[in-house]
């Protein structure tokens, strides 16, 4: 079995199990690495949780809470998985949540943050859906539903805390940027962004909700969901919106 040594002299195996390591050391190469690298020791933090939630605290604050990092998105989602003062702590602190979240429209995205950090992912996925029908307005909260044509009068600053809490609390693998970014490794080919997302095998759509993946382990853009029984001009607006195009720039 393959094993990585890092600067500090931890190992890690190819699996993400660390060879008899202290739980400080451990968190402050997590919170240096990058790339593959984080992605090597992220197992290696989840599974040392309870030893490491005292430190969480201290150790978001090398990161900047109006970013993504999917590093402070993983620690915080391993605070609130460990009940206990640390942890209340934290909430009374952050009781908007600790990534800000900006609206210029007076939209309240703290439920969204509460909901991604304890990876209630599906709640979050409703919350995201509703945020979008208040984005376009009273008659797309009536209805039910957002047509394509009310999505480029969207606030870009709420589009945007949208998709960088997706971001930050899905490991990077989650969010409309996300989405355009593999759309654009598709070669903007609609019928092959699909199977990738997992929406759609052997030319059978996903069923909703149950069929679909609720967790970490779903496909890369899995979430969040966009209806595309009416075609794709929505999904296509949404990731076409300046605040998308700002966070995957062409090129």
């Amino acid at each position: 079995m393959g094993r990585v040594v890092f600067s500090s002299g931890l190992t890690v195996d190819s699996g993400g199990c660390t060879e008899d390591v202290s739980p400080a050391p451990l968190l402050e190469e997590f919170c240096q690495a990058r790339g593959r690298q984080r992605q090597r020791l992220l197992n290696a933090v989840l599974d040392q949780g309870r030893q490491l939630v005292a430190l969480i605290p201290t150790a978001l604050q090398a990161y900047d809470p109006e970013g993504d990092d999917w590093a402070a998105g993983s620690l915080i989602q391993l605070l609130m998985a460990h009940a206990g003062p640390t942890q209340v702590e934290f909430l009374l602190r952050h009781p908007q949540g600790w990534f800000a979240a900006p609206s210029a429209m007076g939209q309240d995205h703290q439920p969204l943050q509460q909901a991604l950090a304890t990876e209630a992912f599906e709640e979050a996925d409703r919350i995201t859906m509703a945020s979008l029908r208040q984005m376009a307005g009273p008659a797309a909260v009536e209805r039910g539903y957002v047509f394509f044509s009310e999505v480029a009068a969207m606030a870009t600053t709420d589009l945007d805390t949208i998709d960088r809490l997706w971001v930050a609390y899905s490991r990077g693998r989650y969010g409309f940027s996300v989405q355009r970014r593999l759309l654009k490794a598709c070669g903007g080919r609609w019928q092959q962004l699909w199977p990738r997302l997992g929406w759609k095998q052997d030319g059978v759509w996903t069923r909703y909700p149950n069929q679909f993946t609720w967790r970490h382990a779903a496909p890369e853009g899995h979430m969040p969901l966009v209806n595309q029984l009416r075609g794709v001009r929505l999904m296509d607006a949404l990731l076409n919106h300046p605040a998308i195009t700002a966070r995957c720039p062409d090129g």
